[in-house]
């Protein structure tokens, strides 16, 4: 059996609003997670009370998702700034 090999290059990444998509996506799970908290008996009863910490956790690691490309982003800039300070 022959190993597959990539016929063509990868495309290059896109870029976008990665900050306000992180952010939206955070806020979501944490929207989520206030929307259930007041069927929280349900959720027990039911044996569905992970659907809560699942919603929680998200919103926590967002948060950390938040940070992280924000931090990125910075860097990106700062490194576009010394490349065209470099370059003057």
């Amino acid at each position: 059996m022959a190993k597959w090999t990539p016929k063509h290059e990868a495309p290059e990444p896109l870029e976008g609003p990665v900050v306000a998509t992180i952010t939206g996506g955070t806020l979501v799970w944490f929207v989520l997670f206030l929307v259930q908290l007041p069927f929280y008996g349900w959720f027990e009863d039911h044996g569905h009370l992970w659907w809560l910490w699942t919603c929680l956790a998200g919103g926590g690691l967002g948060l950390i998702g938040v940070w992280y490309v924000r931090r990125r982003d910075a860097a990106i800039k700062r490194a576009a700034d010394l490349e065209a300070a470099s370059a003057e």
